[in-house]
């Protein structure tokens, strides 16, 4: 037994403590797919707006951008 296992306890014992729970990494991940479904709708809705510009823009005859 080292001296971080004598502060801090058996590792074996520790593990016990949390059996059945989520990990840290589990959560994360879990965490990062949840945020990617989460934004559906706002980025539908930006990529329609920008369809509508770009529709736009090709109404009006120019196929460059016209400098300002």
């Amino acid at each position: 037994m080292g001296w971080f296992d004598k502060v801090l306890g058996d590792d074996h014992e520790r593990a016990e403590k949390y059996a059945g729970r989520e990990s840290a990494t589990d959560r994360a991940a879990r965490k990062r797919r949840e945020g990617h479904r989460r934004n559906l709708g706002r980025a539908a809705a930006e990529g329609q707006a920008w369809e509508d510009r770009d529709r736009q823009q090709d109404r009006k005859g120019r196929w460059y951008r016209a400098a300002r």
